[in-house]
């Protein structure tokens, strides 16, 4: 067996031993990936206890914890800590990390357009949170800000206009960091790494990266058009001076559709990584995956209106028939992942136990998207606990579970110490049971008429004790939590070392030291397929793909 040298680094430089400024002015992509994933472990942490506040008003009818305003700004910063400071931005940390040792690279294109784009997302999550501390309390729209909601007149304050400017500050850090993924892919992959043979977790990554260059100047226009609204007295949104509340709906969910499989296909990644390892058997369908993937980017730039089938402006037959359509791709992933396990040798470890977990939930969250692609459904739904739900069941039961089955994967390869087993599965178990717990019965609570943003609810027969449910099942979720902050903690404390390739991996971040060095690789096996470690390590099961 031969291998590619690679300059070795200086002694001392691995991850554990930078100081504070060292990590803070770094432009490592390891470095700077650490910091993007602990930031948004922090804002999940943060909105999880805003949740919590959420199902403490809500667990019996007319409570009085929280007034209708507070209400309005916890929902409101709840729903922009998860999906713009927390679900995305971890995905994005992991890209940092993986994708250069993943190509054999030594580090970003960019390295710093990468810390410029990091910097630009920490204070952004510190402008929107700002306005808690400021006049008329943070933001209280809801995380879409629909217009006139958020017009001026009725949203005084300045939380509100902190938020936009904070969300713009996210919005230009995605965009450079997607630029910055698409060019060190296609520019610095080691030798021998074609695109074909390229982790299908890189892939997921270039088509999210493509659909954030797609999507996110639609997020930024629109917010710059209601913040001009609100503070220069233009008239964008206001029907009354001659402006289409519709044409924010319209810029929002252009960009706000692709955000969603923005959120779901780096964590497609992650499970289509666990899952292979863990069976014990080649990935089923490389190419299917791959191009699934940009099916599923490509099919998403015409399903944005679906959101819109009540304000009888869209063509719905077109809209509804793209998004049945979109569920074709995804299903080809999970007959691939299937297909995988089959017959395989599976190992119930931590990792594919929560990537197991977040195929169950993943598809009621499909199921239930298809029956709202449904305009007769959906015009029963609309504004429904059933949304909530599903919703939900997509980020919730999806892509938080791909993130904790992706920190009990890579967490030994990142810091060089493995987390418990025995803890990982009582954390899986307790998240599991508390997921459905909370989130199914709001199916039946859409179904029974319970809209959602209400920050009280009658005593009509059923609704409180489903929601008295729902409120415990969030309590098992915050157990599980705090299981996995116990199960870090102490492994960080106890700092075990770990083998190189605790687990068997395939790709080429298995290949070098855990933590990884300055460089990343003192040398590279040869590369002959999409697992060239597997293939390094087993040479006589090694698979020559020639492409």
């Amino acid at each position: 067996m031969t291998t590619t040298t690679v300059t070795a680094p200086a002694p001392g430089t691995s991850l554990v031993r930078h100081g504070v400024i060292a990590w803070l002015s770094s432009t490592d992509h390891k470095h700077i990936g650490i910091l993007y994933m602990c930031t948004s472990i922090f804002y999940f942490l943060v909105a999880g206890l805003l949740a919590m506040t959420i199902r403490a008003q809500l667990i019996q009818p007319n409570m009085t914890l929280l007034g209708p305003h507070q209400y309005a700004e916890i929902f409101t910063l709840h729903g922009t800590a998860m999906i713009f400071l927390s679900i995305v931005p971890f995905a994005l940390g992991l890209a940092n990390f993986l994708i250069p040792l993943q190509i054999g690279a030594p580090d970003m294109a960019f390295p710093r357009l990468n810390a410029f784009a990091y910097w630009i997302f920490f204070f952004g999550g510190l402008t929107i949170f700002s306005g808690v501390l400021v006049n008329g309390g943070a933001a209280a729209t809801g995380w879409t800000a629909f217009a006139p909601l958020s017009d001026i007149r009725i949203s005084t304050g300045g939380g509100q206009d902190l938020w936009i400017v904070g969300l713009l500050m996210t919005s230009v850090s995605g965009i450079l960091t997607a630029v910055n993924f698409i060019t060190t892919t296609f520019l610095y992959r080691a030798p021998g790494m074609t695109m074909w043979r390229l982790p299908v977790f890189t892939w997921e990554m270039i088509a999210t990266s493509l659909m954030i260059l797609l999507a996110f100047p639609s997020l930024a226009a629109v917010l710059a058009l209601l913040f001009i609204d609100r503070n220069f007295g233009g008239q964008f949104f206001d029907a009354g001076a001659g402006g289409n509340p519709v044409l924010y709906k319209h810029l929002f969910w252009f960009f706000g559709h692709h955000e969603v499989y923005i959120m779901i296909l780096p964590y497609f990644g992650v499970i289509t990584e666990i899952i292979p390892v863990f069976s014990r058997k080649p990935l089923f369908g490389y190419t299917g995956l791959v191009l699934s993937a940009f099916a599923i980017a490509g099919l998403s730039m015409g399903v944005w209106a679906h959101h819109m089938f009540t304000t009888g402006a869209v063509a719905n037959l077109f809209f509804s028939g793209v998004s049945f359509l979109i569920a074709v791709p995804t299903g080809i992933k999970f007959f691939n992942w299937i297909g995988t396990m089959w017959k395989g040798s599976i190992i119930l470890t931590t990792p594919m136990l929560f990537a197991v977990g977040f195929m169950l939930n993943f598809l009621i969250g499909g199921i239930t998207g298809v029956m709202i692609a449904s305009p007769p459904l959906d015009f029963h739904a609309e504004d429904t606990y059933f949304l909530i739900a599903h919703m939900h069941y997509v980020l919730g039961g999806g892509s938080l579970f791909a993130i904790f089955g992706a920190i009990y994967f890579w967490f030994p390869k990142i810091f060089g110490v493995q987390l418990s087993e025995r803890l990982g599965k009582w954390c899986f178990g307790l998240l599991f049971i508390g997921f459905n717990t909370t989130f199914f019965v709001m199916h039946i609570l859409g179904m029974m008429g319970m809209p959602r943003r209400i920050y009280t609810y009658p005593a009509l027969q059923g609704w409180g004790e489903l929601n008295f449910i729902a409120t415990v099942g969030s309590w098992i979720m915050a157990a599980g939590v705090f299981v996995f902050i116990w199960d870090v903690v102490s492994a960080s404390l106890a700092r075990k070392g770990v083998a190189d390739d605790p687990w068997g991996g395939n790709s080429l971040e298995w290949w070098t030291t855990s933590p990884p060095p300055e460089q990343n690789f003192t040398s590279l096996p040869p590369i002959r397929s999409e697992r060239p470690v597997f293939d390094a390590k087993h040479p006589e099961l090694a698979r020559r793909t020639g492409k």
